[in-house]
């Protein structure tokens, strides 16, 4: 019986969708990474760096299928339990503040580390991208969506990035709507991908059992995108309830805070619900010019730690923000302009000593001074000046 084997690859090649980072993109992303996280500082938020691998039963918890199936799972060696490779940091986050800080104040956190996942989420994406993400836990009003949109586009605002278009939606209309419905998690994904898509016929046909008033509050749905006027129409035409008036309010309070702001066009899309099974309300997407799909997501999801609360040793607590790709990121940002080096030798006879103290100088300056090894007229590292002995003295002339 023959068995299969894959075709032979040279063992340098990388699995698919996976690469390395050359050192002029590497620069780029670090200096994105750095102005990020001194963006998320000014606002006080505390930086955390959970662990890539955690239990499978703590890094999904509550997050539904999709995050499931995007995991990378494996066998702890030491334990024989069951490991996974996050997906996403939110979960790990909302488990920190949980059972870990357990704090009764507003505490917000961000974080910026790779995660993993076994198939790209969009076409031409990386399976591990760079995620920065900021969660603001402890406040249901909102005030902390409002802050958690503030700080996405300041964000993005310190990289270079002062043109975008802000999308946003509630997870409660849709619930409210569906309210007393029993479905299964695989109709209710069926339902949701209807909805996204804005496609009438299959919406009409999964929703033909539903009582009237829903299935013509989900029809209604799915034309419900655009600017402003489409929180009048949703007003008008869903039905009237609490949930759907709270959601409606929410969205009208971030529309006048946002709406006057330079460089942000702020758009409505109702029915829009992609996106991770534990957003619990309102919800945003961010879209700058040059990326194909949303460049940040986020929004509210006070459940996602309800699975950490266990009395005394911690709590689940209203939490709402958002992530992004920085690796993605990178690719619409425009970049610092590089600095060329300073050349040095990397001794001199006459003057050794006083040629490592001109090189620390510069160096305590900012300045990237790269000595040249015995043996080589040239580095690499692009140079445009360089460090000459000249009567006693080292002094920077150049090339």
């Amino acid at each position: 019986m023959s068995v299969w084997q894959p075709s032979w690859q040279p063992p340098w090649q990388l699995p698919d969708y996976l690469a390395d980072v050359l050192p002029r993109e590497a620069r780029h992303i670090e200096d994105l990474r750095r102005d990020l996280l001194d963006t998320a500082r000014g606002y006080g938020f505390e930086l955390v760096m959970p662990p890539l691998l955690e239990h499978i039963e703590s890094l999904l918890t509550g997050t539904g299928e999709a995050l499931d199936l995007q995991t990378f799972k494996l066998v702890d060696q030491l334990s024989g339990r069951m490991l996974g490779l996050r997906a996403d940091t939110t979960p790990q986050v909302a488990r920190i503040d949980a059972h870990l800080l357990n704090r009764t104040g507003v505490t917000r956190l961000c974080y910026c580390g790779p995660v993993l996942h076994t198939r790209p989420d969009r076409p031409h994406a990386t399976r591990e991208p760079l995620q920065f993400g900021a969660e603001i836990y402890g406040h249901a009003g909102p005030e902390a969506d409002l802050e958690a949109l503030l700080l996405a586009l300041d964000c993005l605002k310190s990289v270079g990035i002062a043109q975008v278009t802000v999308d946003m939606a509630d997870v409660r209309i849709v619930d409210a709507l569906l309210s007393g419905i029993v479905l299964d998690a695989q109709a209710l994904s069926h339902l949701h991908a209807a909805l996204a898509a804005k496609d009438a016929s299959a919406l009409s046909a999964l929703a033909q059992d539903f009582p009237a008033e829903t299935r013509a509050g989900l029809l209604h749905l799915i034309q419900l995108y655009g600017d402003g006027h489409v929180l009048d129409e949703a007003a008008r035409c869903l039905p009237v309830s609490a949930p759907i008036s709270q959601a409606l309010a929410d969205l009208r309070t971030l529309a006048e805070q946002l709406g006057a702001m330079d460089g942000v066009t702020l758009g409505f899309d109702l029915a829009d619900l992609r996106g991770y099974a534990y957003y619990s309300g309102t919800r945003f997407s961010i879209y700058v010019a040059g990326a194909s799909d949303a460049l940040v997501r986020g929004g509210r999801y006070d459940g996602v730690g309800a699975a950490f609360d266990h009395g005394a040793s911690g709590v689940a607590r209203p939490a709402v923000g958002f992530s992004f790709d920085v690796k993605a990121l990178a690719n619409v940002a425009p970049s610092v302009a590089f600095q060329p080096a300073v050349r040095a030798p990397w001794t001199h006879i006459e003057g050794a000593a006083s040629l490592r103290a001109a090189i620390a100088a510069l160096r305590r300056r900012g300045e990237t001074v790269v000595c040249v090894m015995p043996g080589h007229d040239l580095d690499a590292y692009p140079c445009d000046r360089e460090l000459v002995y000249v009567a006693s003295q080292w002094l920077v002339q150049a090339l």
